[in-house]
């Protein structure tokens, strides 16, 4: 039985010329807006860090929780972004004979990295809660208001930043960060009002929890994401089904087999299948429109496609299988 191995973008007559001209053009689309974001990043950085030591300062000399977690998230933060900043840079590098699909999962594995950073935290910060909660400290609820109104501040501008890089996951992890610590700049802006003005002390380490709760169900979908990336699962977005009936609807195409979708980064889908066709003259023509299908309604640029054709005209009675395994 004759093979014939395809590119999505080869065209009639193999013309190697426009193979090439495809595969730098794919890499410069994948490069583009990198500086951008990479001088978002430093800037979150910077001042999130900056910040997170004066927050940690204040945290100790109001004697609050809830100061002392949202510097803690400050620190997570920045090591979040540092983390964002560094996978960012990795990707950009090209693809090479060791790393045939370039570096561009680099921000999958940083946003895993900082997923798991997160839990920990939060872990932390309920532990301290609850030995907060049995043996109460005395809390400025003055100079946490204070100190908290600047971090929210601060935490805003970060995150607006960080909101250019919506279609990252990376960025999207230290996203997830900077919000949740924008919660615990509110969760202590609350947790001073209520000490001041009522002497309230377990307002503290409950809103502390209560944050922690919020950041941690954030975290946690975007734990499972990262690593439905890295275990090459079909993109949540798409339908593995679907997509294999739509290539068995195809004109002329017999079977479709051995059909994988996954991402290859977090916005970036590959798909590769084995198709059985019934003309080897009509390939060329039905490889054009197959991927014309599935970059248009699926959003799927990197294709690789294997077509395979009986020796003789195939019969009704050989199955159409329509169901990809």
């Amino acid at each position: 039985m004759p093979h014939q191995h395809d590119h999505p973008h080869d065209q009639p007559g193999g013309h190697n010329e426009h193979h090439d001209h495809s595969f730098d053009h794919a890499h410069h689309h994948h490069d583009h807006g990198k500086p951008s974001s990479q001088k978002r990043l430093l800037l979150a950085l910077i001042i999130t860090g900056g910040f997170g030591i004066i927050e940690l300062i204040g945290g100790v000399m109001t004697g609050s929780l809830a100061l002392i977690s949202d510097a803690g998230h400050m620190f997570t933060d920045t090591a979040a972004l540092l983390l964002a900043l560094i996978a960012n840079i990795i990707g950009q590098r090209p693809a090479n004979t060791a790393n045939s699909y370039g570096y561009a999962r680099a921000e999958v594995i940083g946003a895993l990295i900082n997923s798991l950073a997160m839990i920990a935290l939060v872990v932390w910060i309920v532990v301290e809660a609850v030995s907060r909660l049995l043996a109460p400290q005395p809390i400025n609820g003055m100079g946490v208001m204070i100190i908290a109104v600047i971090g929210l501040v601060v935490n805003i501008i970060s995150a607006w930043q960080l909101s250019h890089d919506h279609d990252n996951m990376n960025s999207r992890a230290a996203m997830i960060h900077v919000l949740g610590d924008l919660l615990g700049s509110v969760a202590a802006i609350t947790a001073g009002a209520v000490i001041y003005f009522t002497g309230w002390q377990a307002i503290d380490p409950i809103l502390s929890v209560v944050v922690s709760m919020l950041i941690l169900r954030s975290t946690w979908n975007l734990l499972r994401q990262a690593t439905h990336v890295l275990m090459e699962g079909v993109p949540q977005h798409l339908n593995l089904e679907e997509i294999g009936n739509a290539l068995a609807a195809e004109k002329g195409v017999v079977q479709v087999n051995d059909l994988h979708i996954w991402n290859i980064s977090g916005g970036k889908v590959a798909l590769s299948a084995h198709i059985v066709i019934e003309k080897p003259e009509t390939w060329p023509l039905q490889l054009q429109h197959i991927n014309h299908m599935l970059g248009e309604h699926y959003d799927i640029q990197h294709i690789t496609l294997q077509a395979t054709w009986f020796s003789i005209r195939p019969t009704r009675s050989i199955p159409i299988r329509r169901i990809p395994h």
